[in-house]
């Protein structure tokens, strides 16, 4: 269901990452490269989710919280764009579950508990690649 419903699910936080008075550093980037992520993130979910290693999170991640340094990109804004995305995923989850029967509801709230818990790892990894970038020697323009 998130995965078919990616399109709906990224202009939201796309919109929402862009307006925000908390991520304004966001609303500088370009929508395309936005997008590009966050689609990739919530079209690929279920993959994600049942089978992100540490490394594949921290790899990606990482490179991420890299990526937003050079931007600079506040990393407290980088976190909370982290925050966004798993709040309008969980928001969908939850206004979109079909929940019938106990082990419908019981299947919902194991997804959300993999969704959070997926998020988390993603900040954490996403802020070690930033910290990473920050301690990183500078390379100096002769």
């Amino acid at each position: 269901m998130i995965e078919d419903h990616a399109d709906e699910l990224f202009r939201g936080l796309l919109d929402d990452l862009q307006s925000n008075p908390r991520t304004p550093s966001y609303h500088r980037i370009n929508r395309e490269d936005l997008r590009a992520r966050i689609y990739d993130v919530y079209h690929h979910l279920g993959g994600w989710l049942s089978d992100a290693t540490e490394d594949r999170i921290e790899k990606l991640y990482g490179e991420l919280g890299r990526r937003r340094h050079a931007e600079e990109i506040p990393l407290s804004e980088v976190v909370f764009a982290l925050t966004l995305s798993k709040y309008h995923l969980r928001d969908f989850i939850r206004t979109r579950g079909l929940v019938d029967s106990a082990v419908e509801l019981y299947q919902e709230q194991e997804l959300q508990r993999l969704v959070g818990r997926f998020f988390d790892r993603a900040v954490y990894h996403t802020v070690r690649g930033y910290e990473g970038a920050l301690s990183a020697p500078r390379k100096i323009a002769a």
